[in-house]
């Protein structure tokens, strides 16, 4: 019991390695870098709060909330009202990850917590019950461990949407937390440039052992970096 306990500890604290860099966190998101720096800089506390702020270096964990957060933009939430949402939230739930810690829908107007089965409380309106839109296409990117702790996280690729592909990995217990073909420790950047040094996707497929799709995948991602 007790080693599976520090196994434990120590799987949870990979996840909060500071890690990544503004650049790769923009990239993996497919956001503006400037975007990604002015959640971590702007602000008294800024939106995320970081293990490494000079320079700004992001955990895994961060990683994930700043993905949560890229939703809530995309969606057209307001900045103010993402920050007034978490300082309520903070208030009567504490938590180092608030962003994660708990269930966020949106309408694009107002931030929602699911914090019970059955209702949905509207944060950004100081605790009314309301139902509206839903960030579930963004949250099913992120796979849960048996402890209910973020394991693994699949990035969009191509589009934000429910059918994306789950084919890209970043898991912060392989590769030191770098995108990889999901299930492998294949990097993506080492099949990238395997390919653009004119290796075909067939030999790549045959020597890795993967199907084609999968290298191709792999290839995509890293010509979608920003």
């Amino acid at each position: 019991m007790r080693a599976h306990s520090l196994a434990a500890n120590r799987e949870e604290d990979r996840r909060e390695i500071p890690a990544y860099g503004i650049i790769e966190v923009a990239d993996y998101l497919r956001i503006p870098r400037k975007t990604v720096e002015y959640w971590v800089t702007v602000g008294t506390p800024p939106l995320i709060g970081l293990p490494g702020a000079s320079p700004p270096r992001f955990s895994f964990m961060n990683l994930l909330e700043c993905h949560i957060l890229s939703a809530m933009r995309w969606k057209g939430l307001k900045v103010e009202k993402v920050r007034r949402a978490l300082e309520y939230i903070q208030n009567k739930w504490p938590s180092p990850h608030p962003l994660l810690d708990q269930r966020f829908q949106t309408d694009g107007l107002d931030l929602f917590v699911s914090k019970l089965p059955d209702e949905i409380i509207n944060v950004s309106r100081l605790g009314q019950l309301g139902l509206k839109g839903i960030l579930e296409t963004f949250l099913q990117r992120i796979e849960l461990d048996l402890s209910g702790i973020a394991a693994k996280f699949y990035p969009f690729v191509e589009e934000k949407k429910p059918g994306e592909p789950k084919i890209i990995e970043i898991n912060p217990a392989v590769a030191f937390g770098r995108p990889v073909i999901a299930g492998t420790a294949i990097t993506a950047d080492i099949i990238a440039n395997r390919f653009a040094a004119r290796e075909s996707v067939a030999a790549l497929a045959e020597e890795y052992g993967r199907p084609p799709a999968e290298i191709e995948e792999a290839i995509r991602w890293a010509r979608k970096a920003i």
